[in-house]
């Protein structure tokens, strides 16, 4: 397995002011990192982090979303649909160009923004047909794609572990898969535990959040139980840690963050890190 620690919690667009955090990383012991990319209006600045991230001796995955309606895989409206491929697609290059491994995130709609209903299947017909045409590039780029569950306060196509494996299996894609994140199940699942071992299968990656969003392994979220049941099943990708602060904003107002849950972000990734890989060995 690898440890990887997300870059959203100093920035929604790495530069290279935020390039001193890789050594950081990886003295702590991180395998890679995981970068946002949201910004895709110049594709090759991601070749200089990319280059950067190589540099220090780290892989490198990414994470990113529908940015608004105009770009979601579930809209009613065929040119939102063309717009989410697009953008998607960018955002693969952009992905490609920084050496990302792995693409992970709810890349199927705009968040916030509901219906008042459950996901409809018109909804998940024009989603799994998108989703597709986004496969084959991503494979073609030689990018795994994962995406992934949400709380239903953040979203309503996909929000537990069963429905994103029955969508998977919809999808039927060999380059199309989810990931199991411990704050949002912590949230939506009856049990937490329980649905990793069924949904093995279709699970490739895993984000480690906190059940505030803080310092992980300083909270009630069974993260040792966790990473037992997944070394238990043969699960040998990523752990990366998400958590998010107040430093950004823009980002603290999207996921809800109103106070402090960490003093700094020295404990954030050096204690994520040790329960992480204490956990992992101890299993």
């Amino acid at each position: 397995m690898k440890i990887g620690f997300n870059l959203l919690l100093w920035t929604t667009h790495v530069v290279e002011e935020n390039f001193a955090v890789l050594n950081d990383l990886k003295k702590t012991g991180y395998d890679g990192v995981e970068i946002p990319i949201f910004d895709v209006s110049d594709p090759d600045h991601f070749k200089n982090i990319g280059r950067a991230i190589s540099d220090s001796g780290l892989l490198c995955t990414g994470v990113g979303v529908c940015p608004d309606q105009a770009h979601s895989f579930i809209s009613p409206n065929a040119s939102d649909r063309q717009g989410a491929i697009d953008h998607l697609k960018n955002v693969l290059e952009c992905g490609h160009h920084a050496g990302i491994e792995n693409f992970c995130g709810p890349f199927y709609q705009e968040l916030g923004n509901f219906t008042g209903e459950p996901p409809t299947e018109v909804e998940k017909a024009h989603a799994a047909e998108g989703h597709r045409v986004i496969a084959d590039f991503a494979q073609e780029a030689g990018i795994r794609l994962t995406v992934e569950s949400l709380n239903r306060f953040e979203a309503h196509f996909l929000n537990t572990i069963d429905d994103a494996a029955a969508y998977v299996k919809r999808v039927n894609h060999p380059n199309f898969f989810t990931m199991y994140d411990t704050f949002h199940a912590n949230i939506e699942e009856k049990d937490p535990l329980a649905v990793i071992e069924p949904n093995i299968d279709v699970i490739k990656h895993v984000h480690i959040s906190a059940n505030d969003r803080g310092t992980p392994g300083k909270d009630h979220t069974p993260i040792p139980e966790t990473i037992a049941l997944f070394k238990k099943n043969g699960y040998d990708q990523w752990f990366t840690i998400e958590a998010f602060g107040r430093a950004l904003p823009d980002l603290a107002a999207a996921t809800c963050v109103w106070r402090d849950f960490f003093p700094n972000a020295e404990e954030v990734y050096e204690f994520g890190f040790q329960t992480i890989a204490n956990s992992w060995d101890k299993a």
